[in-house]
C-alpha cells in the first residue's frame, strides 16, 4: 500500500502544481482586469455602469482581454510610432526621483531575461561551492562589470547559485572564468537536476574530467 501511494503522489504533485500554477497565472490577469474594469464603473456615468458590469461579471473575458491588449501592446512597440512613443516614456518616467530606480532596474531585467539577445540563463556551469572540494551547477548570467574586472585583475564571469529544490531563491556570485566548467548539457536539463536533487539525471553526461579538475587545481 505505501507503494502504491507513492506512486499515486509521483502521479499527482506535478498535476496538481501545474494546475495551480496556471490557475494562479489566470487569476491574477482577472484581478488585473476587475480592477481596471472597476476603475472605469467609478469614473465613467452611471448610464454605462450597468453594461460595465455585465462584461465584468463574463467569465474568462478579462483574460481574454488582458491577452489581447498585452498582444497588441507588444505589436505596437515594434512599429516605428511605437518606438518613438517608448523613448517618449521611458524619458518622462525616468525624470521621476523614486519611480524611475524601480522602473529602471525592472526593465533592464525584464529585457534580459526575455530577449532573445540576453544572456540570462544561457550556460550551465560548474563552480566550486561553498569549499573547494566540493561542486554545484550554476548558471551564467552575463560578463562582469569592466570596473569590477579592472579592480580585481583578470577575467571573471556573473553567476546564479540556484536553491534546491526552489530554484527561484540562489546567490548572485562573481567568479573567476578560470575556476568555471561549462557543461553540455542544456540549462532546462540542468534546472531538472537541481530542482529533483540530483534524483534526475541529465541527458548528457557534465562530470568534468580529471584533466580540467587538475588544471582548476
Amino acid at each position: 500500500m505505501k507503494k502504491y501511494f507513492i506512486a499515486g503522489i509521483l502521479v499527482w504533485v506535478p498535476i496538481a502544481i501545474t494546475v495551480w500554477v496556471i490557475t494562479w497565472g489566470l487569476g491574477l490577469i482577472d484581478q488585473i482586469y476587475g480592477s481596471v474594469m472597476g476603475a472605469l464603473i467609478t469614473v465613467l456615468p452611471g448610464q454605462f455602469s450597468g453594461d460595465l458590469k455585465h462584461f465584468r461579471e463574463i467569465p474568462g473575458l478579462g483574460i481574454l482581454i488582458v491577452i489581447a491588449v498585452i498582444t497588441f501592446t507588444g505589436l505596437l512597440a515594434i512599429s516605428f510610432a511605437g518606438q518613438w512613443w517608448l523613448k517618449v516614456w521611458d524619458r518622462f518616467v525616468t525624470r521621476i526621483p523614486i519611480v524611475r530606480s524601480i522602473y529602471s532596474s525592472v526593465k533592464q531585467v525584464s529585457s534580459t531575461i526575455f530577449s532573445g539577445n540576453g544572456q540570462a540563463f544561457r550556460k550551465a556551469l560548474l563552480i566550486r561551492y561553498p569549499h573547494a572540494e566540493s561542486w554545484v551547477i550554476a548558471f551564467q548570467t552575463g560578463n562582469t562589470a569592466e570596473e569590477i574586472e579592472q579592480k580585481l585583475g583578470g577575467e571573471y564571469v556573473n553567476v546564479f547559485l540556484p536553491t534546491t529544490p526552489n530554484p527561484t531563491s540562489g546567490f548572485f556570485m562573481i567568479v573567476p572564468r578560470a575556476n568555471v566548467i561549462e557543461l553540455d548539457m542544456s540549462v532546462e536539463e540542468a534546472l531538472k537536476h537541481i530542482v529533483s536533487m540530483g534524483s534526475v539525471p541529465p541527458k548528457a553526461s557534465a562530470i568534468p574530467t580529471q584533466n580540467q579538475v587538475n588544471h582548476l587545481n
